[in-house]
């Protein structure tokens, strides 16, 4: 029975319908998301999915932060201006740093320079609470001030102290301040050096600084760094940076020195370093060192009614013969091995002014020991 051309026609038609649906389930086989533009679009929320318990090192970090950073303060600075015309005066922004709670009396410890040259400072707690502060004492040579605000109910509590003579390189470190004004802001790194030395403003070095590359920028001056247990161990001071935000190179006073240098402020003001009263240089120091194949400070000078001098101990002098007698060369103090100006200010750095050290000196080739009073 011959077919008709309307039945060719349907056949057809069947045929390429079906290879179309073939082709169409083809492609929903093999390429699956193709269905998304035939399925109806789904206007409901995710399912969320579970991301399962914190790694340690989470939970540490959040802990440090949770417990120490209610102690971390936002300090603002306002400077006086006067107008020459009218003579009115005008009180500015100037800067802002941060800060910490040191004890339950009320007082806070930031850099020196966040400071300077400030008429007015304002304490912003991590409550939002303000208050206006007073300067209780600073150490410029220490880049250390100790502020002191009005006692108030729900004080933060202070931050534990540690200790930083037996940090390690490689040691979790943690800091919290307000870079640019951005307050409670955690940042994290490692030590990435210990007992680097850096020049202050008014040109005196602070020695024995930690160097991290937990990011520290304009506004953390003054803040805590802390250790992975959340304690002190150091006051974040500067940051090398030729653009001056962080390049990865932070640096921070150690909080030996900040336990040893804010007593003394808190009781008298000031911080007199401890001394012996002698003349020392470096490159001299180094020259003679050298030459006599030791290692030690050679006493250049002594000055007047001073340590030294009572003690007996004698400096360089010119000799008829035009050439030099080289005097004393301190060797150690209480044992510690004192090998060049720089391990001498160290040391001393560890003691109080009115402390007795035994001083081992050589004189003549000869080694001599003495007890000596720093001053």
């Amino acid at each position: 029975m011959n077919s008709t051309p309307t039945q060719n026609k349907l056949l057809r038609t069947i045929r390429t319908l079906l290879f179309i649906l073939i082709g169409f389930a083809v492609l929903l086989l093999l390429f699956p998301q193709f269905k998304a533009f035939w399925l109806p679009i789904n206007t409901e929320p995710r399912a969320v999915t579970a991301r399962g318990t914190l790694s340690d090192t989470e939970r540490t970090n959040i802990e440090i932060f949770r417990q120490a950073s209610p102690s971390v303060v936002y300090i603002t600075t306002l400077t006086d201006t006067v107008n020459l015309w009218t003579r009115d005066i005008t009180r500015i922004p100037r800067g802002t740093g941060s800060g910490f709670i040191w004890d339950r009396y009320g007082h806070i410890i930031t850099n020196y320079h966040v400071l300077e040259r400030a008429s007015e400072i304002r304490i912003h707690l991590s409550d939002q609470r303000t208050f206006r502060a007073v300067l209780v004492g600073a150490s410029p040579d220490h880049d250390i001030a100790v502020l002191r605000i009005p006692l108030v109910s729900n004080m933060p509590a202070p931050l534990p102290i540690g200790t930083s003579s037996d940090l390690q390189v490689g040691q979790m470190m943690y800091a919290i301040g307000n870079p640019f004004g951005l307050d409670q802001t955690l940042t994290t790194g490692v030590v990435s050096a210990l007992n680097r030395s850096l020049y202050n403003d008014n040109g005196s070095k602070i020695n024995g600084l930690i160097q991290t590359d937990a990011a520290i920028n304009p506004g953390n001056s003054g803040g805590p760094l802390l250790d992975s247990a959340g304690r002190l161990v150091g006051i974040n001071t500067a940051i090398y940076s030729p653009s001056g935000v962080y390049a990865g190179i932070g640096f921070a006073v150690p909080v030996d020195t900040v336990n040893r240098v804010v007593p003394k402020l808190i009781a008298k003001g000031h911080y007199k370093r401890p001394q012996l009263g002698i003349l020392i240089d470096e490159e001299l120091n180094k020259a003679i060192t050298d030459k006599l194949g030791i290692k030690g400070v050679a006493i250049i000078d002594i000055k007047e009614g001073s340590p030294a001098q009572r003690a007996g101990l004698h400096s360089m002098k010119k000799l008829k013969n035009e050439g030099m007698d080289v005097g004393d060369i301190i060797l150690s103090i209480d044992d510690q091995r004192v090998n060049n100006t720089r391990s001498l200010l160290d040391t001393l750095e560890k003691y109080y002014s009115g402390d007795h050290v035994k001083l081992t000196y050589l004189r003549d080739h000869e080694k001599r020991s003495i007890t000596i009073t720093l001053d």
